[in-house]
């Protein structure tokens, strides 16, 4: 038995006899010489910038797909699509939006950003291109006298699950790009988060766009999007956007970055009694090379090319088990769910809940659905810019911008001074969303629809902090080498608590609409505290269970405050 200090590496496992762990002997040295080089760190600072302003530009234009609400009544207006037929359409690019982002993210992470970039370069140009051409063969078939929603319906299906995939492809790639070249950065949470507030933002700059540039006039001299302009508009920005980002996407030092990580797991001895090393010895294995290397030097090339292959698929699949056999990542997987969840169905419901707070005997211009669709967007993208900035000012850091083992127990970290935990303020954003559900289902809004404001303002900033400290709060824990996949996995849960909580608020809506007095039977509409009281309170509560279940990861048994992660 040694009585060595258990946290100290005896032998790199991963290490050949040089002090390298990807590229020829000495390669080490040979990087620390070449970043000393004052043009290689200029080159790299260049594509840092570039694929930064690429990832900006991707996911503020990716947004297109939040403004489905300025064209979905054209829709049921032009192409006489019925209202099952309208929410098929958005709900196909709702799912195929959040349901392929864990394998997409898998893939970003396994062959990198550029590669999804034109991935979603063809399917969201073929997919805009498609849904122009429906329409546009919609209303002719329209203007005939036909149903063109038997000829265009399921095509316009197939062009909407071709833009929810690419989005998703573009989206996560801009993020990932951010999370991995800016991870050692002061203000990395900032730059994590930029693309995601541009991707807010883009709804509301590509909503003006269609609105007062890409218009038409009504025969009454009202204006409405031209949609048919308006997608192919977007078929030719995203698709040419693809193609740049294939380009502009990278990532930088990647080579570097696999290298750090595998020292921290060496240090940490995780990786004593790894089953790749057991059957694969690298020691031997660049022993052999470097005699066969001096004979053959492009075998010698392809040799240590397969080794760096097979130690960064090694290592992104063992940190992809590590963090689904983490415990404390379900309780906040769960807990995530449960606070975003709300904030999601109430987004998505936002005009009929305001259609409640009034009668229809009432007139009533105190508020509108557009005032507080621009209240939330603009609440919630302040608040992503604000939480990421709290976070890098105020928050403990970590010594690296990998995995934390919890090894030693006292970490160091670049910041000693007055902190505040990144749990802290993500607890404060998800009481603030409360504060809003909390303030609906109590009644205090009915017939003061003046007062919505307080709905709308608290739920936007509480939504648009938990996501944008989610990313950060991934990354600080579990690393950036594996940022797709594990972000991916967790960006499942907005879709399923969006799905629960709709269902909840419809059943209770349509519950009330059938106990309002209505003149006619026909009528679905709802009025009143009954028509939202209830899912509100369950709301409410739901995101207050929530946020137990975050604080028990951080501080419960075996929690990140006790294995000594700083976060």
């Amino acid at each position: 038995m040694s009585d060595s200090n258990p946290y100290q590496s005896t032998a790199p496992l991963l290490r050949s006899p040089s002090s390298s762990t990807l590229g020829p002997p000495s390669s080490n040295t040979s990087i620390s010489d070449a970043m000393s080089d004052p043009k290689i760190r200029r080159k790299a600072r260049i594509l840092r910038a570039i694929a930064f302003i690429v990832s900006i530009i991707g996911a503020l234009c990716a947004g297109s797909v939040t403004v489905f609400s300025l064209y979905g009544h054209l829709f049921q207006s032009r192409l006489h699509y019925t209202q099952f037929q309208i929410n098929g359409i958005s709900s196909a690019m709702s799912l195929s939006m959040y349901i392929p982002v864990p394998m997409i993210g898998y893939m970003c992470d396994r062959v990198g950003p550029g590669p999804l970039a034109l991935l979603s370069s063809i399917l969201l140009g073929g997919g805009y291109g498609l849904a122009a051409g429906m329409y546009q063969k919609g209303l002719g078939e329209a203007g005939d006298g036909g149903n063109s929603g038997k000829t265009t319906f399921a095509p316009m299906i197939l062009a909407f699950v071709a833009i929810g995939v690419g989005t998703s492809a573009l989206y996560l790639g801009a993020i990932t790009t951010c999370a991995k070249n800016f991870g050692k950065g002061k203000y990395r949470g900032l730059m994590l988060v930029a693309p995601i507030a541009a991707f807010g933002l883009g709804g509301m700059v590509l909503s003006q766009v269609g609105s007062r540039i890409l218009y038409e006039i009504q025969p009454d001299g009202a204006t409405d999007v031209n949609l048919f302009h308006f997608f192919l508009f977007l078929s030719i920005v995203l698709s040419s956007l693809g193609v740049i980002g294939t380009f502009g996407l990278r990532i930088v030092d990647e080579e570097d970055l696999i290298d750090e990580a595998v020292e921290e797991l060496e240090r940490s001895g995780l990786l004593e009694g790894s089953e790749i090393f057991r059957r694969r010895d690298y020691g031997a294995i660049d022993a052999i090379s470097e005699e066969a290397g001096l004979m053959d030097p492009a075998r010698d090339d392809e040799d240590e090319d397969d080794n760096a292959r097979l130690k960064k698929t090694w290592l992104l699949n063992a940190e992809t088990r590590r963090f689904l056999t983490d415990h404390t990542m379900w309780w906040f997987a769960v807990g995530f769910w449960l606070i975003i969840g709300p904030g999601e169905a109430f987004i998505n419901n936002l005009g009929t809940v305001i259609g409640t707070l009034y009668s229809p005997s009432t007139k009533s211009n105190e508020t509108s659905v557009a005032t507080h669709v621009s209240i939330m967007a603009t609440v919630s993208t302040v608040a992503r810019l604000i939480a990421a900035s709290l976070s890098d000012l105020l928050s403990p850091t970590p010594h690296s911008q990998h995995p934390q083992t919890g090894f030693p127990p006292s970490v160091p970290t670049l910041r000693q001074k007055l902190s505040v935990s990144r749990i802290v303020l993500f607890i404060v954003a998800a009481i603030l969303t409360s504060v809003g559900t909390l303030v609906l289902a109590s009644g205090a809004i009915q017939d003061h629809a003046e007062r919505f404001w307080i709905v709308s303002g608290s739920i936007g900033a509480g939504y648009g902090a938990v996501f944008s400290l989610t990313p950060i709060i991934v990354t600080m824990i579990w690393g950036v080498e594996n940022f797709g996949t594990n972000f991916g996995i967790l960006a499942l849960t907005p879709a399923i608590g969006s799905t629960m909580w709709g269902l909840i608020y419809s059943a209770v809506y349509q519950a009330g609409a059938r106990d309002s007095p209505s003149s006619a039977e026909e009528d679905v509409f709802c009025y009143g505290q009954k028509c939202y009281a209830s899912a509100f309170w369950a709301m409410t509560i739901c995101i207050w269970i929530g946020t137990v279940m975050v604080l028990w990861a951080w501080k419960g048994r075996d929690g990140w405050s006790k294995r000594g992660i700083v976060i």
